[in-house]
């Protein structure tokens, strides 16, 4: 998850924003008002339900920085576009390790959903935004986990989701599987639903085959790779339908996975 905050000073200097796929060559000065709505705009999906996964990667495939956090190769453009994906959404899925490294802010737009198995979250997680009013995280846990959950998060803003589960003879019986977390999302009446990581539950959505879309900013890091953006055991067929580039050398790509 690409948590709110700043960046190296680099990733501060992009401004200007150029679409290279499609090749309209359009380019807007995100300090401009209309910059929020040309960038809505490109991350709109015309489907009533859908997954997507978000996420920022180095160019060496990490998923965190010097730091341990997304925050720190992140970018202001990178915090944009998490703005106007998060707007589409209905529902943000994160792990619990992504929160106890990096907090979170419960978002304004969308719910927030914790896969997690304890309710540990950390310290200073789970804040509301400026006071605002914000509807509680979903925590999704399995049935056996629900009252240890329950009992961690004491009176935080959060509700606990125990999520039944359709594991085959054989499967990690230990954590929640993609497909059991869209299918009890969209119960709920959460049908657009975006993915944030970290690493391992990104690579668990995407592996699975419940991923529709992949929208990912590569920064221009070269950073040692302890956390990897995705460790795939197999290919996935994918076709990049839209690129945008900034003049700090970040790009942000969405790839269409196909079926």
């Amino acid at each position: 998850m690409t948590a709110p905050g700043s960046g190296r000073d680099s990733a501060s200097a992009g401004r200007w924003v150029t679409e290279v796929i499609p090749s309209s060559l359009e380019r807007v000065d995100t300090a401009d008002d209309t910059a929020a709505e040309w960038m809505s705009r490109r991350y709109r999906s015309p489907h009533a339900a859908f997954v997507r996964l978000n996420m920022v990667t180095t160019l060496t495939g990490s998923s965190a920085g010097e730091d341990g956090s997304s925050t720190s190769i992140s970018s202001r453009v990178d915090r944009m576009i998490l703005g106007a994906i998060r707007r589409e959404a209905d529902v943000v899925v994160v792990g619990a390790e992504t929160v106890r490294a990096e907090g979170s802010v419960l978002p304004k737009t969308a719910r927030l959903a914790i896969v997690t198995a304890s309710g540990a979250l950390g310290g200073g997680s789970l804040r509301r935004r400026d006071g605002r009013e914000a509807p509680p995280a979903l925590l999704l846990c399995r049935p056996e986990h629900a009252t240890r959950v329950a009992a961690a998060i004491g009176d935080a803003p959060a509700e606990v989701v125990a999520v039944p589960s359709s594991d085959s003879p054989g499967e990690d019986a230990a954590r929640l599987h993609p497909a059991d977390i869209v299918r009890a999302l969209r119960e709920r009446g959460l049908s657009r639903i975006v993915c944030e990581g970290g690493a391992g539950l990104a690579t668990q959505f995407v592996q699975s085959g419940v991923v529709d879309e992949v929208c990912v900013t590569v920064s221009p890091f070269l950073e040692p790779v302890h956390h990897p953006f995705l460790s795939l055991a197999t290919p996935v067929a994918s076709e990049v339908t839209g690129m945008l580039v900034d003049d700090a050398g970040f790009s942000y790509r969405r790839l269409t996975i196909r079926r």
